[in-house]
Parts: C-alpha cells; sequence; structure tokens
C-alpha cells in the first residue's frame, strides 16, 4: 500500500511516585521515571517508552530526531542502524540506548497500526497467551506487605510463579534474606514456583551458601545473584545451585548478548527491549540466544514485552513488574489481565494507547534521574 514518510517525533518524560518505598539489594527509590516517544506518520501514531532518566527524551530530540524524520516508516531496521550510528559519540549504552529502544519501539508500533495489523501478527505468532511471573518483593516491604503482594499473585491472580527481592544492603543482611524466602514460600505454598532476584548484592559463595541454608523453600529462579558483569562467578553459582541462574537485564546490544551466552554462565537469558535497543535488538538477541539453546525471559515493562514475547519461539515468560504494571495501567488504555498467569496481546500494534492527560500531571523536568 502506498505510504507517506515518518512526520513526527516527540519525547516526554513523567515521573510516578511509587506506592510504597522501595529497595532491592543495591538500590532505594521512591518514585519511577517513564520517557514515552510518539512516532507519526499519515496521521497515524506509534507509541514507545523506556523506563530511565528523563534526559532519554533529550536524547530523542537533539540525537535521534533529525535521522528518523523524512524517512520510510516501514523500513524500522534501516532507521534503527541509522539512529545508532547517530549516538556513536554518546555512546550507545545507557541513556542513549534506552533512547533508541523507547523510539524503535514506537517505529514498529506505527508500522503495524499503518498495516492495520497487531505486533503480534506483523512479527509472526508464535503463542496466544505469554507466560508471567508476578515479580515485586521489595526489601523494604513488612511482613504483611509482602504477605498481601504475594497473596494477590498466587491467589487473586492464579499466577503460579513469584519473585522477591533480597540481598538486603549490599547483602549485609543474610538472615532477614532468609528469612523472607522462607516467608514466601510459606505464603504462596508448595505449588507455586518462587524466584529471588538479588540484583548483584552477593559474592558467588555468599549466594550459594545463603541459598542453600534455605534449600527446603525451593527456589527455582535466582536472578543477578552476583553482578551479571562477573561470568565467572554466575557460572559458578550456576554449577552449585539447582535452581537456574538468570541475569542479562543490562544488555546493551548483541555483543553484550553473545559474550554472555558463550560464558556457560546462565540458564535462561533476560533481555529488555527498552535498554537494548528495542523490538529489533530484541529478536537479534532472541536468534543469538537460539543459537545456545537458551530460553529468554522479558524483563520488566510487560505491556511493552507482551507482543514480542508472543512471536518469540523459546520464550519462558514474562516479568509482571509491580512498579511498570502498575505505570502502565495509570499512564495507557488496553492493560492487560494476569488472571491465571498468562496475558493475551492483541492490536492494533502493541494494542496500549498513550493517555497524555493521564500522564500531565507528572511531567518530569529535564535531569530527572530515576
Amino acid at each position: 500500500m502506498p505510504h507517506g514518510v515518518i512526520t513526527g517525533l516527540h519525547a516526554s518524560a513523567f515521573t510516578i511516585p511509587t506506592d510504597l518505598h522501595e529497595a532491592d539489594g543495591t538500590a532505594a527509590w521512591n518514585s519511577t521515571t517513564i520517557t514515552v516517544v510518539t512516532a507519526e506518520s499519515d496521521g497515524v501514531r506509534g507509541t514507545g517508552w523506556t523506563y530511565g532518566p528523563s534526559a532519554c527524551a533529550t536524547v530523542v530530540e537533539e540525537l535521534l530526531a533529525d535521522v528518523v524524520l523524512g524517512r520510510d516508516p516501514l523500513a524500522v531496521p534501516g532507521t534503527w542502524y541509522a539512529m545508532v550510528e547517530a549516538v556513536r559519540n554518546a555512546t550507545r549504552a545507557g541513556v542513549a540506548g534506552y533512547a533508541i529502544s523507547a523510539v524503535d519501539v514506537a517505529l514498529w508500533d506505527l508500522k503495524a497500526r499503518l498495516l492495520n495489523l497487531s505486533l503480534v501478527d506483523l512479527f509472526g505468532a508464535m503463542r496466544e497467551q505469554v507466560p508471567v511471573y508476578g515479580s515485586g518483593g521489595f526489601t523494604t516491604y513488612s511482613e504483611g506487605q509482602l504477605a498481601s503482594q504475594l497473596t494477590g499473585w498466587v491467589e487473586t491472580h492464579q499466577i503460579p510463579r513469584v519473585k522477591i527481592k533480597i540481598g538486603e544492603g549490599w547483602g549485609h543482611n543474610e538472615q532477614r534474606d532468609q528469612r523472607r524466602v522462607l516467608q514466601a514460600r510459606e505464603i504462596i505454598g508448595p505449588a507455586a514456583a518462587l524466584y529471588v532476584d538479588i540484583n548483584g548484592a552477593y559474592s558467588a559463595k555468599q549466594a550459594v551458601r545463603v541459598l542453600q541454608g534455605v534449600a527446603e523453600a525451593n527456589v527455582t529462579w535466582v536472578e543477578e545473584p552476583v553482578s551479571s558483569d562477573d561470568l565467572a562467578g554466575l557460572r559458578m553459582v550456576r554449577h552449585e545451585l539447582p535452581a537456574d541462574v538468570t541475569a542479562g537485564e543490562y544488555g546493551t546490544g548483541l555483543t553484550y548478548y553473545r559474550r554472555m551466552c558463550a560464558a556457560d554462565a546462565l540458564d535462561c537469558l533476560q533481555v529488555d527491549a527498552t535498554r537494548c535497543g528495542g523490538y529489533t535488538e530484541w529478536l537479534r538477541t532472541a536468534a543469538v540466544a537460539a543459537a545456545y539453546e537458551l530460553e529468554v525471559s522479558a524483563h520488566c515493562a510487560p505491556h511493552l514485552h507482551a507482543a514480542v514475547a508472543a512471536a518469540t519461539p523459546h520464550l519462558r515468560h514474562l516479568e509482571w513488574f509491580h512498579d511498570h504494571v502498575r505505570i502502565e495501567a495509570m499512564l495507557f488504555a488496553g492493560a492487560l489481565d494476569p488472571s491465571g498467569g498468562t496475558v493475551s496481546p492483541a492490536g492494533p500494534g502493541h494494542g496500549l494507547t498513550f493517555l497524555p492527560e493521564a500522564a500531565e500531571p507528572y511531567q518530569a523536568e529535564r535531569g530527572q534521574q530515576r
């Protein structure tokens, strides 16, 4: 069908306070900043977003807009390469990569809508339902708050797998970590899968020691027991524990993921399309993981990932992350229902529509860091 060119590219950042104070093993926060990008062509609008500082919006306007505007809206990979080239001196890792990710998602969403397709159909469906796991369990939660969240996932929504944060204070409170793991198991019962996320707070031997000390809790997923940069440490933990070891949420591109896969350090590769380069890089990374016989798991931003996850053959699941679920339900129409432990994405595009009037009260000043 005839089509025009990309005529608009806009970015805005919004800072949403958390409902409770939150922390993991290595960071604490009271708000989350989302940068929303819209791309336009022929009166049709596509939307993408990333979770990162408001500087992402500045990068979109100052470094990316000139190479995106006027291009063919159906030729997304070519535009992606042009954006990567444009940020060479700013370096792609970090803010620039987050900005590219948001624009890339917006362009794929725009393409699907121009073609009157869902993104699932545009990419090619592998499954109708995408498995999810409940994710939150912050180290700042009281016993009652943790119990309420876990019960909501397992009993109210019937999600059969949940994850909590441990590694409090850079791993300096091992006894509380172990108590919380045992408490979580007691709350969710024996049938649901229990995951832990350490956010790189432990050393390798510490991770093994702490988790062996709560073996009765049957933790089956250990995320970032050590820093994602410590491939030797990840490999050691993987070989010492029966639980699957995973990492990759900070991946910045194909080379990063290739090295991680080649290190024999993981049982499942986490990929985040809001950080690594959008859907374009997600699809390339998934192919690399497949070459190493690894499944992939979508990190955070559940509504953004649902469509591409549905099109990924060797997908394990999608992270139903408390903060991002809350923000995406606030700022977009079309939120998904995880009841039963799966979501079913539908179009047009990724199926979500940005609500500027809902976002406006949270407009962030440029330079907002979280």
